[in-house]
């Protein structure tokens, strides 16, 4: 998307907006580790409730905006197959598997695992051939890894620590699938769904439909108290559907690149708010672990929009 003109004042308020979304992403970790940890909600049950809840919010206002772009260029029937893949992938896959990785794993190791997730997406585009490497990217993902490295150092791998990796490994390829179909689909199609909203709430839909559906056949209906429908409430309200329409507003006026840095704040946030909310404990080694790895998936993304720029 591209910025629109911004005065001073607009931008810093768009700057607020974006750390404010973040902060409110950065909770969902700790409130879901809540749900998962103190209220024995199970994963995917869980997640499949708070995007349902969620889609059903976002729905209505979707609905308009595609029923208003549908007079103009009429939705066909590959369109509605991308979305639906989208939102599989985007939802079901991607947020079961990282709920899934939550009730295994500490909340940082997920975050500092799905960090990764900027660098996947540059090396999927890199073998597509849509881009070249620049030297920035190649020291983003070197940081990258050496944070990862320093974090996790000689760590030992339990039966239950294992199901969490490889769940937190599905979620990150599903999210990097993800990003290029949900890039591809904003770019060639999203003046049929009516804008972001519309994309954002059937494809949202989709997804909590099979996720919720596929949790309650293996785990059953879910025993929540007030405290759990509180949390699934607050999640699927502020967390999902407030704040993905305000990060969307927030990209009319900063750019990529501003976007990029402020996103990839959450690693710290949440290593921070684990520590206050969760007790978890994190060494000098880890917490270098994961300065480099954020400033590692920033200079990721960040690097070939800086190349763009100057290209121009």
């Amino acid at each position: 998307m591209i910025a629109t003109p911004r005065t001073g004042r607009q931008h810093a308020l768009a700057v607020l907006q974006a750390l404010f979304v973040t902060f409110l992403w950065s909770t969902s970790w700790v409130l879901i580790k809540i749900g998962l940890d103190d209220l024995d909600l199970k994963p995917l049950s869980f997640a499949g409730l708070r995007y349902a809840l969620a889609a059903g919010i976002l729905l209505p206002f979707g609905i308009r905006a595609m029923r208003s772009a549908h007079k103009a260029a009429p939705i066909n029937a590959g369109l509605i197959g991308r979305v639906a893949i989208y939102g599989l992938l985007f939802v079901a896959v991607a947020q079961g598997a990282q709920f899934a990785a939550l009730a295994v794993l500490p909340a940082t190791a997920v975050s500092l695992i799905l960090s990764s997730i900027p660098m996947w997406v540059a090396l999927v585009a890199l073998a597509e051939g849509a881009e070249r490497p620049t030297i920035g990217q190649l020291a983003g993902i070197a940081l990258l890894t050496l944070g990862a490295v320093l974090y996790f150092g000689p760590f030992e791998i339990g039966s239950d620590a294992l199901l969490g990796f490889a769940a937190a490994a599905v979620c990150a390829a599903a999210a990097t699938s993800s990003a290029h179909l949900g890039r591809r689909l904003a770019r060639d199609v999203i003046g049929q769904l009516g804008g972001s909203i519309g994309l954002t709430a059937s494809s949202m839909a989709v997804g909590a439909i099979v996720l919720l559906a596929v949790g309650l056949g293996l785990e059953g209906f879910p025993q929540v108290d007030l405290a759990g429908w509180l949390i699934i409430g607050w999640l699927a309200l502020a967390n999902t559907a407030f704040a993905f329409t305000l990060w969307n507003h927030t990209l009319r006026t900063l750019t990529a690149v501003e976007s990029s840095v402020v996103n990839n704040t959450m690693t710290i946030q949440i290593a921070v708010l684990a520590i206050v909310f969760l007790a978890e404990q994190l060494g000098p080694l880890q917490f270098v672990g994961l300065l480099l790895a954020a400033a590692g998936a920033a200079v990721v993304q960040v690097a070939p929009l800086i190349r763009a720029r100057r290209g121009r």
